[in-house]
């Protein structure tokens, strides 16, 4: 008898074992098929992020071109000017009228004297070029990749204020006694353009604009990615956050930096 009951435990042993492992094997399958649909899931979450940060990016980057290129004729403009002062030449009638209209713009008066070395070499320091990624990283904080009410219904993609009433869209959080209004612009190419006049005129911009001159000359060739990274050390007083803000919008042109090696 009781080597039947032994030989009952066995048997019984033996079947717990063959579905323990079938269970064990079961759920490892079930385990393996969870992460693979986990990952083919959280790569279709990339994908679309992916997607979204494009189109973003691809939707301001015309208006960006459109501005630097304007730039660049400006800065064609002053060397053709210190061409003809350093060969001890008056600069022509055109290029004075030029002259007038580029002082009233980014707000750099000509002396009473005329134009001058001094005067063009500032200048110079003002029309300069933005690299597209750091407006592009500014773009997608500063509006919440293009879904903040300001952006959708006022194309203002930099949070750039204005102070005379009715220019723009009163802020729902707006401190007591504030008068300040977020500008509101017809297009978002106009919205780029007046990032672009604040940026190369503002006095708040002047160190950036420092940097960005140093920066020609140590290294002419740098890459986007590398001037965008070093001209937001000169964005401290675009926002309160002061070097957060800074090294946040830096973070944002580290990690799209596949973006802009396929867009920019």
């Amino acid at each position: 008898m009781m080597i039947k009951r032994n030989n009952s435990i066995i048997k019984f042993s033996l079947l717990g074992l063959l579905v323990a492992g079938l269970s064990a094997c079961d759920l490892a399958e079930k385990s393996s098929e969870k992460k693979e649909v986990d990952s083919q899931l959280e790569m279709a979450v990339m994908s679309d992020v992916d997607t979204k940060k494009s189109d973003f990016f691809n939707s301001l980057l015309p208006a960006i071109d459109i501005e630097n290129q304007r730039v660049e004729k400006e800065r064609s403009t002053l060397f053709s000017m210190k061409a003809r002062l350093d060969a001890n030449k008056t600069i022509t009638t055109q290029q004075s009228n030029i002259a007038e209209s580029l002082a009233n713009n980014y707000k750099f008066d000509i002396k009473e004297s005329g134009v001058d070395l001094s005067w063009i070499n500032e200048m110079l320091s003002r029309v300069d070029l933005i690299p597209a990624p750091l407006i592009l990283s500014q773009g997608a904080n500063e509006s919440a990749w293009g879904t903040s009410r300001f952006a959708k219904e006022g194309n203002n993609f930099f949070g750039q204020w204005c102070y005379s009433k009715g220019c723009g869209i009163i802020p729902a959080a707006r401190n007591e006694g504030s008068t300040h209004e977020v500008a509101s612009f017809e297009s978002p190419q106009q919205s780029v353009h007046a990032y672009f006049m604040n940026v190369n005129r503002n006095k708040a911009y002047s160190e950036l604009r420092q940097i960005r001159k140093q920066l020609r000359t140590e290294d002419p060739d740098a890459s986007e990615t590398r001037r965008a990274n070093d001209l937001a050390n000169g964005l401290m007083r675009y926002s309160e956050r002061g070097h957060e803000y800074v090294s946040e919008i830096q973070a944002m042109i580290r990690h799209n930096k596949k973006f802009w090696s396929n867009n920019v």
